[in-house]
């Protein structure tokens, strides 16, 4: 469950709600969401996406990785 703190101020709910999206976003939480609101996927399309999505995080973590 992610938790945030709203703290008293001038920008205290702004601050806390961007904190709470980026939470959300890096937890994959709205992603879960979505996918299981789609209901049923079909074992190929499944495995297409999952290879999709491994794809995607290798590029990912080799522009990360890569020395200058």
């Amino acid at each position: 469950m992610t938790k945030v703190i709203v703290k008293d101020g001038k920008n205290g709910f702004e601050a806390a709600f961007r904190t709470f999206k980026q939470k959300t976003a890096k937890d994959g939480l709205l992603k879960e969401v979505r996918e299981r609101s789609e209901g049923y996927m079909k074992p190929g399309v499944k495995k297409r996406k999952a290879k999709k999505e491994a794809i995607k995080n290798s590029k990912k973590r080799e522009r990360m990785n890569r020395a200058y």
